[in-house]
């Protein structure tokens, strides 16, 4: 009996220590803006999406603003605003000059980063919002681009 509560209690230590390491790691790994401030693809835009309207996809979001909301880099420099307010946001690359910007929004506890890039087109503002580490975002992405877009 005692050596089964010894393993138990070795086998929680283990598991504490890999979360702890894994949440350690998910904080702490470099971020290369190259990797993120990338233009965003056409993704469902391409497949008649709606302009206006926040698309979600698996592990992210997207969001296609037409020029009746307002001038493309006009929105940009408002949603740079609106990002920059938002808890646990900070800007990775770009500017409102630079006519794209990349931000990445951290989880409260576990501190998983999301990035959003946003960019300047002729016809609009594009909007991608997506994970970093693993396969679903459960929706957290849509959720910040309905937010952002509702204070636009």
């Amino acid at each position: 009996m005692r050596t089964r509560i010894r393993n138990a209690g070795i086998g929680l230590a283990f598991l504490i220590i890999a979360a702890l390491g894994a949440m350690t790691y998910i904080r702490i790994a470099p971020t290369d803006p190259a990797d993120w401030n990338a233009s965003p693809a056409l993704y469902a835009w391409d497949h008649g999406g709606a302009w206006d309207q926040v698309i979600p996809m698996t592990g992210g979001a997207s969001l296609r603003l037409s020029d009746t909301q307002g001038a493309p880099a006009d929105l940009l420099a408002r949603l740079d605003t609106i990002a920059m307010a938002t808890p646990r946001t900070i800007r990775v690359a770009g500017s409102p000059a630079d006519g794209r910007i990349t931000w990445e929004t951290r989880s409260l506890i576990w501190g998983f980063p999301d990035y959003t890039t946003a960019e300047v087109r002729p016809d609009g503002l594009y909007i991608h919002a997506r994970l970093r580490f693993g396969l679903e975002d459960f929706g957290v992405n849509a959720a910040r681009l309905e937010n952002w877009f509702s204070q636009l």
